[in-house]
């Protein structure tokens, strides 16, 4: 029987109270840098955890719109938002360096992801955005983007992500957070979605199609009530399955 390792990631730094009980069943974060929250405290603090659980460490950057948990699409100029990303992933490698810990991708966050997987041209304002870190830092795309497209066309390293804990639809986009069906809850089905991904490259969406979908990396949402006893779960029962954590 095939093993198969995986990748599995949170998104991290954002003020969650059980947040450092999380990072012994991870492989990888995401650390928020000041776009949604976030400061120098929260970022020094969150790479110390990653540190010392062995976690590798990644940039999530946001819209500047801490008032809004960068959940919504900003009207920004080109300059403007450039500026602020470039700045964001500044200050989080400045204290990876501090601290002796690598910094090894970039995931944008929220609204942002959520926009450059479908608009070209915002999707080509944030590469312009991350260009100083092309050739050394992976950057997160979800499947069959346009990021991903852009990305792997203006030679970017790139890493599929998918998610664990959220249902997606027939486009391959995740259900709004504004629907009960958005997140999945239960350690079981969580452990059901990444399997059929990890194994047979399909996803399963909300309406019970069948879809294809790779992936080399998996979300967990950290600020998901369930998050831990999902992770716990995925830790005791994917070996069961072949699947196991890549450290």
């Amino acid at each position: 029987m095939d093993k198969f390792y995986v990748d599995i990631n949170c998104d991290v730094g954002e003020g969650v109270e059980n947040e450092d009980k999380l990072f012994p069943f991870i492989s990888s974060c995401s650390i928020a840098c000041g776009g949604h929250v976030g400061n120098k405290e929260t970022m020094a603090a969150t790479v110390a955890l990653a540190k010392a659980n062995n976690v590798k460490v990644g940039a999530h950057p946001a819209y500047p719109d801490p008032l809004n948990f960068g959940r919504v699409s900003m009207s920004i100029s080109e300059k403007a938002l450039v500026a602020s990303i470039r700045e964001q992933i500044s200050e989080l490698q400045d204290i990876c360096m501090y601290k002796g810990v690598g910094l090894g991708h970039i995931k944008p966050h929220g609204a942002l992801y959520n926009d450059i997987a479908k608009d070209e041209s915002l999707a080509e304002v944030f590469l312009r955005a991350i260009e100083p870190y092309r050739s050394h830092l992976f950057l997160y795309v979800p499947y069959g983007s346009k990021i991903e497209a852009l990305a792997k066309a203006e030679g970017f390293k790139i890493k599929r992500e998918a998610f664990a804990d959220r249902n997606y639809n027939n486009d391959l986009s995740l259900v709004s957070r504004n629907n009960e069906n958005a997140l999945i809850r239960d350690p079981k089905e969580v452990l059901g979605h990444i399997g059929l991904i990890v194994k047979e490259h399909k996803v399963s969406t909300v309406s019970k199609d069948v879809k294809t979908l790779s992936a080399d990396t998996f979300c967990v949402h950290g600020d998901t009530p369930e998050a831990l006893q999902i992770l716990m779960y995925l830790s005791e029962e994917m070996p069961g399955q072949h699947i196991f954590l890549k450290k």
